[in-house]
């Protein structure tokens, strides 16, 4: 899961985002509002982790802007303002959670998970593709009633792609869905495991169609029911 660190302390920035990297995040650092604004307009993070006290801009305005642009990244303030008012002020402005510093990090790191589990609908405990038949709960796919077998990479890859039917998803995002099994999956990998992930689906007539530049997508039979 790729983060977005907003911090200008460098200590501190360097802490965390060693703590956040092994519990499986991965951590992007930027050190004023201007680095984070080039971040966010060009690449795609599951939540920010915003300080206030940026050298360029509050990060309150940061905040504001976001949410006029309405993107709806979960964000996470991190900062050493005590005042109530200014807590209240920035969860008005658009923050989904407000953290004063100093922070534990399993404080922190229980704070990141709560908000990606308000931020994520359930997934369907049961989806059908066809002859394939996917089982969230249980992470097992099933051809007819016989089970496939499957990697913890493809499984990951599968769900992935059945949750979003007929629609392109980039290398970049599957590459961020399957970052805690390897923290350097490159796009030749990502390449070879859908590959043979595709021959175990052919026989049950299910597709997953490249798009060349773009992605992949998973093809919806025309049989299929969710």
């Amino acid at each position: 899961m790729r983060l977005l660190l907003v911090e200008d302390d460098a200590l501190l920035a360097d802490g965390l985002a060693r703590s956040l990297k092994q519990s499986g995040y991965r951590p992007e650092i930027a050190a004023d509002a201007l680095t984070a604004e080039r971040w966010l307009a060009t690449e795609n993070f599951a939540l920010c982790i915003l300080d206030l006290g940026l050298p360029d801009l509050d990060g309150s305005t940061l905040l504001q802007g976001l949410r006029q642009r309405n993107q709806r990244l979960p964000v996470l303030v991190l900062s050493a303002r005590l005042a109530l008012e200014e807590r209240v002020r920035l969860l008005d402005l658009g923050a989904d959670d407000y953290v004063v510093k100093p922070v534990a990090l399993v404080e922190l790191e229980a704070r990141i998970r709560a908000l990606m589990r308000r931020g994520q609908p359930a997934p369907e405990p049961q989806i059908r593709l066809g002859r394939l038949r996917l089982d969230s709960l249980g992470k097992r796919a099933w051809m007819d009633e016989q089970a496939l077998e499957l990697t913890a990479r493809e499984w990951a890859a599968l769900e992935f792609l059945a949750h979003r039917l007929n629609r392109i998803v980039s290398k970049e995002q599957i590459t961020q869905a399957l970052y805690s099994w390897d923290e350097e999956i490159t796009p030749n990998a990502i390449e070879k495991f859908i590959s043979r992930l595709r021959s175990k689906l052919e026989p049950a007539g299910v597709t997953i169609q490249t798009v060349r530049g773009l992605g992949y997508y998973l093809e919806k039979p025309a049989d299929a029911s969710t």
